[in-house]
C-alpha cells in the first residue's frame, strides 16, 4: 500500500510549509497540491499556489465551490478590510471569518482525493491550521476541537483510507517559518495579503502577521510590501 500526500495549498506561508513538510516526509512523487476557489477576493493566492507546485514539480489542481460561500469580507471586494493587527481586533469571531470555510474545503478535498485514489492506496491530507488561527477565538474552524472532529469524520467517512494531518496545530506562525526555512520553502513565492493587489498591501491583518512572524523567526522576509 502506498501513502499519497495531498496538501490543501492556499499559497500562503502555512500551507506552503505544509507542502514542504509533506514532500520531506513522503517524497515529491507521492505529493499533490490542491487549491480551492471559493470566490475569494484575493485569487492571486491560487496563482502563487500554482507557482509553488511548479517549483516542486508536483501536480496542482483547483477545486471550485461556486455559490456555496456567502458574501463576507473575503468574498466581497467592495468591503474594506481592517488595517490592524489580529491582536488589535476584539476577542471572538474575526471580521474575515468565512462561515465553515475550512469544513467546506476539507470536505471537497476529501471527496476529490477518494475519487482519484487507487484501491490499494491511502492518503494523508495536510492542512496548515496553526495556534495563531485559533487564538482569541478568531477562527472557530481552526480550533483543535474542530480539526480533530474533521479528522475523525474524514477517517470514518473514507473507510479508513484518508487521514487528516494538521502538523502545526500547536505551533505559532514564526515557528512555522523557522521550520520552513530549514525545509528551504521558497517564501518569496508565497502570498498572504487578503486585498489581492499587485503587491502585499502591508497593512491588513494577514500582512501584519506575516511581517511580525518573519521578524520574530529571524528569517529574512522576501516580501515586497506596498506599505
Amino acid at each position: 500500500m502506498t501513502t499519497r500526500g495531498y496538501v490543501l495549498l492556499s499559497g500562503g506561508i502555512d500551507s506552503s510549509t505544509a507542502l514542504g513538510l509533506a514532500i520531506d516526509e513522503l517524497g515529491a512523487p507521492q505529493v499533490s497540491a490542491i487549491s480551492i476557489d471559493y470566490g475569494q477576493r484575493h485569487k492571486r493566492e491560487i496563482e502563487h499556489a500554482a507557482r509553488l507546485a511548479a517549483h516542486y514539480e508536483i501536480p496542482h489542481a483547483v477545486i471550485e465551490l461556486p455559490g456555496i460561500v456567502p458574501r463576507t469580507l473575503l468574498t466581497d471586494p467592495s468591503r474594506p478590510l481592517p488595517a490592524v493587527s489580529y491582536a488589535e481586533l476584539p476577542v471572538g469571531m474575526s471580521p474575515s471569518y468565512v462561515p465553515f470555510r475550512n469544513g467546506l474545503m476539507l470536505s471537497a478535498l476529501t471527496s476529490h482525493v477518494v475519487g482519484n485514489l487507487a484501491n490499494d492506496d491511502e492518503a494523508n491530507l495536510y492542512f496548515g491550521a496553526h495556534a495563531d488561527d485559533s487564538a482569541n477565538y478568531a477562527y472557530a474552524d481552526c480550533f483543535p476541537e474542530f480539526t480533530g472532529a474533521m479528522a475523525c469524520a474524514i477517517f470514518i467517512g473514507t473507510y479508513q483510507k484518508v487521514r487528516l494531518i494538521v502538523p502545526f496545530q500547536h505551533m505559532l506562525k514564526h515557528q512555522i517559518i523557522e521550520l520552513g526555512d530549514d525545509l528551504d520553502v521558497p517564501y518569496g513565492m508565497t502570498w498572504s495579503c487578503y486585498n489581492g493587489g499587485e503587491k502585499h498591501c502591508g497593512v491588513c491583518s494577514t500582512c501584519r502577521a506575516r511581517k511580525e512572524a518573519f521578524e520574530i523567526a529571524g528569517v529574512v522576509d522576501p516580501t515586497e510590501y506596498a506599505a
